[in-house]
């Protein structure tokens, strides 16, 4: 298969070739759903008029950090980036995990993703149904209504890779009613995009991952690129993604038109090299399959 990859930037997702994603699997993708639960153990006081102090978990025994912050913002993101790096232990907090890779690998917006209901889920069929979507007023408070096109009502295939995570997540974080969310907030009720940003300190995250600027809709963007790679045709593309617009599906499929290019012209390269040499290497081997 080959390799799919996004470079990924602050106002979007450009697609190009080769950028750490293995095989077409978007191993990123698995673990930055990993990443946004992790939960240190320790707490922040205040000491004096703008001095914080940190304490955190190592090897289970509380320990003080002998800095001064200035700020708690400053001391709350050392807390995390000591877990981060294994100085401090930890806690696993899966619940965003499953809405990571669902929002990935169906290609769905935020606002399709978190207005999902345990009745829009058949992990039997492997399918999700989008029929609704939250939108965010300006003035605050989540609205629900239609998705944004008329296209956006669909249902979306699951890869069988996610499905015992969306089973275990269902068992553990969603209660039975069927109209009860997939995705809720702490107190059962629809997540805002900024509470689960500031829940799974989204942008400290994305950059110590090596992708600043990394928004929760370019998600969807990795997985228009994975579907544009399996060769589906452009209606199929547009159902998928829920577009009613042509251009947008035709986007990743000149995309992936793009990277088998580069590819094309790598094995050119190989070719050309044989020529130079006089020796047939790598480009002459026939390598059997078995």
């Amino acid at each position: 298969m080959a390799i799919v990859g996004l470079h990924l930037c602050g106002g979007g997702a450009t697609p190009v070739g080769g950028f750490g994603w293995y095989g077409g699997a978007g191993v990123q993708v698995f673990e930055l759903a990993d990443r946004v639960g992790l939960r240190p153990i320790g707490n922040v006081r205040k000491v004096k008029d703008e001095a914080y102090r940190l304490r955190f978990q190592r090897h289970g025994a509380m320990r003080t950090h002998p800095e001064i912050f200035h700020a708690r913002a400053a001391a709350e993101r050392a807390l995390w980036k000591m877990a981060m790096e294994g100085k401090a232990d930890s806690t696993q907090d899966r619940r965003f995990r499953a809405m990571v890779l669902l929002a990935t690998f169906a290609s769905l917006r935020w606002g399709e993703v978190s207005a999902l209901r345990r009745m829009d889920v058949d992990l039997k069929a492997r399918t999700v149904r989008v029929r609704v979507a939250f939108v965010e007023r300006s003035a605050g408070g989540l609205v629900l209504g239609p998705p944004k096109s008329k296209a956006g009502r669909r249902t979306v295939g699951v890869p069988q890779s996610i499905v015992p995570i969306l089973q275990e997540h269902m068992d553990t974080y969603v209660q039975s009613e069927p109209g009860s969310l997939m995705f809720p907030a702490a107190k059962g009720g629809p997540i805002p995009r900024s509470g689960f940003n500031t829940r799974t300190r989204w942008v400290d995250v994305v950059t110590e991952m090596g992708l600043p600027g990394l928004h929760f809709h370019d998600l969807r963007h990795t997985g228009n690129m994975l579907a544009a790679e399996s060769g589906a045709g452009l209606k199929d593309l547009m159902a998928r993604m829920g577009h009613d617009n042509v251009r947008a599906a035709m986007i990743y499929q000149h995309a992936v038109r793009g990277a088998d290019e580069a590819i094309t012209n790598a094995i050119d390269r190989q070719l050309e090299a044989r020529d130079d040499d006089g020796d047939e290497g790598t480009a002459g081997i026939l390598v059997p399959a078995g």
